[in-house]
């Protein structure tokens, strides 16, 4: 239900249910969660890029199952829903979607950090036209991303938005022509790789605490990130390869 490969110091983890949409039930659960452990774990992997196979990013929830009683069992205890949408987790994870992503769909892009999309991806939590309520973080991740009137224009109306609107509202990153997905988000996955991988997993994690501090806790909080890093081989590489006048080689350490 998910094929996992490996391009240079990039996981690239691809939605593989393509009879359903790629929608997700138990075992995709399951399946997602155990991908997103084999990426975090390999020290050799410093990003992670979340693909599909077929013409649908994903579906979201699989209503068969909700519809048998099972809706609660679509997750994971440590993921949540999809094993995704309340993971922690240390290492960028970019979401490649060429078709739509919707319902769940969506808030599966919504637990990624950087988002490329093609012109036919579409994103939208219809779960109000199921009598449903997009409970997997959508309702909690969509004002953050977009501008409130639109995401409540979304949430209440259940229509989709156009992967342009997406882009120019700030919730896709990238935007490009099908088919070219993947090649795009590997170009971004490498720029990010050409940074120390400690400083920017540390950069990720301060980034996502910063809504909930002040500027003065944001700052302390900075201070003892890179107190953490001057222990490592990597800060110290930083420095000499200016000076050396060359490329740095990081080391992830």
């Amino acid at each position: 239900m998910i094929e996992f490969e490996t391009r240079g110091r990039i996981g690239i983890m691809r939605l593989d249910r393509v009879e359903a949409r790629n929608a997700i039930n138990p075992a995709m659960a399951e399946a997602i969660e155990s991908a997103i452990d084999r990426l975090e774990q390999d020290d050799d992997l410093w990003i992670g890029i979340l693909a599909h196979n077929g013409p649908v990013f994903s579906a979201g929830a699989d209503l068969k199952e909700i519809a048998a009683g099972n809706g609660a069992f679509l997750g994971t205890e440590r993921g949540g829903f999809a094993g995704i949408v309340l993971r922690e987790r240390t290492k960028p994870l970019i979401a490649a979607v060429d078709g739509h992503a919707v319902a769940g769909g969506t808030e599966i892009v919504l637990s990624c950090d950087l988002v490329v999309a093609s012109t036919i991806a579409k994103f939208g939590l219809p779960e109000v036209k199921r009598s449903l309520v997009a409970a997997a973080g959508g309702l909690v991740r969509l004002p953050r991303v977009l501008p409130p009137n639109i995401a409540m224009e979304l949430a209440i109306t259940g229509d989709t938005l156009s992967a342009e609107r997406a882009h120019q509202f700030g919730l896709v990153n990238e935007l490009c022509r099908p088919g070219e997905v993947m090649a795009a988000a590997s170009a971004l996955g490498e720029r990010i790789c050409a940074n120390a991988p400690l400083a920017v997993r540390e950069s990720r994690r301060l980034i996502l605490e910063a809504p909930g501090q002040t500027d003065r806790e944001g700052v302390a909080e900075g201070g003892r990130a890179t107190a953490r890093l001057a222990s490592t081989e990597d800060f110290a590489e930083g420095p000499r390869a200016f000076i050396e006048k060359r490329p740095p080689v990081w080391q992830g350490r």
